[in-house]
């Protein structure tokens, strides 16, 4: 996807009409700037996805039917409620887990795409996570990013056992939504 939209573009994504989003520009509700010569309008992506976070507008250009779930993996009640929220706000289904075991209780009922994951938890920790993930096979396929303050040389070691993303604590929202984006969970 390219960084700049058209305002058909950004309306097929907030799955309203195009002259939904030209009012939005209108009334300076959502920036964008006109090219020469037509005056027809643009949108920067980052400006969209900015807007439909804080409208609550969900991503309509998502598979129907694909789950937009996230299970998330962390001890820390405050830190898994803290990324709950972001993603709910994106338009992600959420469930929490308070520990490996847990998280693995969890996953063939839930059927999440995306899982973050801790690495530092008491018994089963993150490791242990990506250990199990890598000898079973699970009911729907699985994107693993760790959200951890670990080590660097912990974070390689999730990376050697199949994570495909890490956010390094403390994170922004921002942080957190461009990682989870770039793994094209859908």
């Amino acid at each position: 996807m390219s960084d700049v939209l058209t305002t058909g573009e950004a309306a097929r994504i907030c799955g309203v009409n195009f002259r939904t989003v030209s009012r939005w520009i209108e009334r300076g509700l959502l920036p964008a700037y006109k090219l020469p010569g037509r005056g027809d309008r643009r949108v920067l992506v980052d400006e969209l996805h900015e807007f439909m976070r804080k409208n609550g507008i969900p991503d309509h250009t998502l598979a129907v039917g694909q789950p937009r779930r996230v299970l998330i993996v962390d001890d820390e009640s405050n830190m898994a409620r803290a990324i709950e929220r972001v993603l709910r706000g994106a338009g992600f289904e959420t469930a929490i887990a308070s520990n490996g075991f847990e998280a693995g209780a969890m996953l063939p009922g839930f059927k999440p795409a995306l899982m973050t994951l801790d690495l530092r938890m008491p018994g089963l920790d993150g490791l242990d996570v990506l250990r199990f993930l890598q000898k079973n096979e699970l009911p729907a396929p699985l994107k693993t990013l760790v959200v951890s303050a670990d080590s660097e040389e912990r974070l390689q070691m999730a990376r050697a056992l199949g994570a495909h993303g890490v956010v390094r604590k403390p994170f922004t929202n921002e942080e957190l939504l461009a990682a989870v984006a770039e793994m094209s969970v859908r």
